[in-house]
């Protein structure tokens, strides 16, 4: 077990799935994901726990106040996890090559230090309103400030295996932002050996304010231009990936509305971490945010370097 500051360049990170755990069920379905993942891929599983020290000390006031019997049990408490995910890890995938790390830092500083070498960062999240229990506040910080792919494993996420017929789903928009989460997106199709489903929602209005209205683009002038602006998003795509079937999917509005809906029948939902129309500094759009929270399955948010 390896305990260092989070900023320590590491050569063993490179090209890992990471993933977090804090002990909680949230964090143990984000291990069982990630391992899989890794073994999959033949990558090494990086397994990361912040003893957040920094916080313990404010809680009491000072560092002088940290007292060796807490900062013992704090990092006590920290092996424990570690040591526990790394068993469950072992149960899932046994081959997998694991790399476990306990840092001082902060846990979402250290996630985020950790994204920039690996193939992706693996979250759990759980509970049908958003509610948070892995991690705290980390998982938002880590989606919106992160690099490369920060994947979410919502509480189904164990349930809808790589393969069954359950398809890859991309949300595309015509930002630059839905660049990066096509190459994601077809890369996860191709190592999962699945279809992809390219969805495009013509405007960002939300779908309850169509209610009555059909699920489809009724003006031809706005349906071509929609199937155009989908086909120029996915002009270079399908030539590099011959082997992934693509279904393209256009609807007048609601894109949170669709890509929920598309949830129930993914494996995984890829989106870029801000699409059109984001406020400068707003570094997870709303359609990101709401699919963290909401999702029925594994949601995975890219920012622009990918696949190491």
């Amino acid at each position: 077990m390896v305990t260092h500051r989070p900023d320590r360049p590491h050569n063993l990170a490179s090209a890992a799935v990471v993933v977090g755990t804090d002990g909680s069920a949230a964090s143990h379905r984000a291990v069982r994901w990630a391992a899989e993942t890794a073994a999959q891929r033949g990558r090494t599983l990086h397994i990361v726990h912040g003893l957040d020290l920094t916080a313990a000390a404010a809680a009491l006031g000072s560092f002088d106040l940290l007292a060796p019997g807490i900062t013992d049990n704090i990092r006590r408490r920290g092996a424990e996890y570690i040591t526990s995910a790394t068993h469950l890890a072992r149960s899932v995938a046994p081959g997998v090559q694991i790399r476990p790390e306990v840092c001082e830092a902060e846990p979402a500083r250290l996630l985020i230090a950790r994204s920039a070498d690996a193939h992706m960062v693996v979250l759990g999240a759980a509970g049908d309103s958003g509610t948070f229990t892995h991690l705290g506040s980390t998982l938002l910080a880590v989606v919106a400030h992160g690099r490369g792919s920060i994947a979410v494993v919502r509480h189904r996420g164990t349930e809808l295996q790589p393969g069954g017929g359950y398809p890859v789903v991309v949300g595309i928009d015509g930002s630059p932002r839905s660049q990066s989460a096509l190459a994601a997106a077809f890369h996860e199709a191709a190592e999962r050996k699945s279809r992809l489903v390219a969805v495009h929602a013509w405007c960002d209005q939300r779908f309850d304010r169509f209610a009555g209205y059909p699920n489809t683009i009724t003006d031809p002038v706005v349906a071509t231009a929609a199937q155009t602006l989908l086909s120029e998003q996915l002009a270079g795509w399908q030539e590099k990936y011959p082997d992934v079937p693509v279904i393209r999917k256009v609807y007048p509005a609601g894109p949170v509305h669709q890509l929920i809906g598309w949830s129930r029948l993914a494996q995984l939902v890829v989106v870029g971490n801000r699409g059109r129309g984001g406020f400068r500094g707003l570094l997870l759009g709303s359609t990101g945010n709401a699919l963290v929270q909401h999702a029925h399955c594994p949601v995975m948010v890219t920012h622009t370097e990918q696949h190491r």
